[in-house]
């Protein structure tokens, strides 16, 4: 059976808590859970030129001719068969009014026959997302969602707004591109609706951290890391949120988790699409290992033991996406930030920090250490100090140096570039809009 090699993810604890290794390990089947971290880095991508939308006076949107020779695309891209583009634009219209997306914060151009590029009207040196809760003009909210609870109940969680989401989408410095069987608003609307899922599973977990020793799982349904042959897969990922005393895990365990669950959960409870939902149980239990494999294993080929003959082998359910700039999160993204310090670095569990990003501000805590989420400088602040010996703040709080904001725009760059941040983004696929990439026989 193929393995990934090691891998890694902090919990971040914030002043007068004790920063530590989240660490667990490829399998979460050993007794000390050490995960390394990962990273990869290319070229930013360079931002299309577009014009804002205008209303004609039917009320539809008129397209501002612009020319966008010499510049690659950002936001989404629609490439489709002429005869779909006017279809597309409609749908695409309808979609906005439903999210109260007005046209003039939107621009978009048809640079070739068959394509239609929409982004945000801002400027094309913004690819921020970060501050997109601060921007007025987008009057961004949480949504509620309904997810089930324990007892047969259900509850109501606050999260990302699908309009959050599209926006970010939307946003210069990265290019979504829809195409093929894939070239339809309702692949646009399905994509939104796994991220906020995702999220929204994320939101409230307050999982048990090994602190170290052994990970720990719910014998019920879970046999060191893999499902019960007796369970249904389903029902085994929806206990891991269910009973989250009863999981002792890394960091990267649960963003595996997480992903499995929020995706499958979706088409299976959300969309009730089975043909979709069988598709993804497929795919995650192929090598009857669900949570071995769900990302591409390229993520992590920076990493001094990776084997580059294992470097096209495709993730179960995500995706990577390279060329991102820095400030440029949408929400349900895996990131990672990689300690380039060489001596901290070979401590176990301080290689890096996986980071989720759940909009607003705001990335993953899995074990509610600091209200549920941190923020990106909190995420990075905590990997820089580790060079400085900082692994308790409340025990090496005068080891702290203070990062400036030139600091931060600093390590924001790439390794390559002397930052801490690569320059993917682990993303879903689209599931039944797109061919997905066989996966190897393990």
């Amino acid at each position: 059976m193929y393995t990934f090699p090691n891998r890694l993810c902090i919990a971040t604890l914030l002043v007068l808590l004790t920063i530590a290794g989240c660490s667990k390990s490829k399998h979460d089947k050993t007794p000390f859970e050490i995960e390394n971290g990962k990273r990869a880095g290319t070229e930013h991508v360079a931002i299309q030129k577009t014009l804002p939308l205008r209303q004609s006076a039917n009320h539809q949107p008129e397209l501002l001719k612009a020319s966008s020779e010499g510049l690659k695309p950002s936001g989404l891209m629609f490439t489709c068969p002429p005869e779909q583009v006017g279809q597309i634009q409609r749908d695409m219209e309808i979609y906005f009014r439903e999210l109260g997306i007005d046209n003039s914060l939107i621009s978009r151009v048809e640079p070739a026959d068959g394509k239609v590029i929409y982004t945000l009207a801002t400027p094309e040196s913004d690819t921020d997302t970060l501050s997109f809760k601060n921007r007025k003009q987008y009057h961004i909210k949480d949504e509620i969602v309904i997810l089930p609870a324990r007892g047969d109940r259900n509850q109501s969680v606050r999260t990302v707004s699908k309009k959050e989401i599209l926006l970010s989408l939307l946003q210069h410095g990265r290019l979504t591109e829809f195409s093929g069987t894939a070239c339809s608003v309702e692949a646009l609307r399905d994509h939104v609706g796994v991220r906020q899922n995702i999220i929204a599973w994320i939101e409230k977990v307050s999982w048990q951290w090994p602190d170290g020793g052994p990970a720990f799982w719910n014998k019920k349904y879970w046999g060191k890391g893999t499902p019960l042959a007796s369970v249904s897969l389903d029902n085994a990922l929806l206990d891991a949120f269910m009973n989250q005393k009863l999981y002792g895990i890394g960091c990267y365990t649960a963003t595996k988790l997480s992903y499995a669950h929020g995706v499958l959960d979706y088409y299976t409870r959300v969309k009730k699409d089975k043909i979709k939902a069988d598709l993804i149980r497929e795919r995650l239990l192929q090598d009857k290992d669900p949570l071995v494999g769900i990302e591409a294993s390229a993520m992590w080929s920076f990493e001094r033991d990776f084997d580059p003959a294992e470097g096209n082998i495709p993730g179960k359910i995500l995706t990577i996406k390279r060329g991102i700039a820095s400030n440029n999160f949408i929400p349900g993204d895996w990131a990672y930030l990689l300690n380039t310090d060489a001596m901290t670095y070979e401590k176990p569990g301080y290689e890096g920090s996986n980071a989720v990003y759940l909009g607003r501000g705001r990335f993953d805590d899995y074990f509610n250490d600091n209200n549920h989420h941190y923020t990106y400088r909190e995420k990075v602040d905590e990997v820089y100090q580790w060079r400085n010996g900082v692994f308790s703040r409340s025990r090496d709080y005068q080891k702290i140096k203070r990062l400036s904001d030139e600091d931060f725009v600093r390590l924001s760059k790439t390794p390559q570039e002397g930052g801490l941040l690569e320059d993917f983004r682990v993303t879903p696929y689209f599931f039944g809009y797109e061919n997905l990439p066989k996966l190897p026989t393990r």
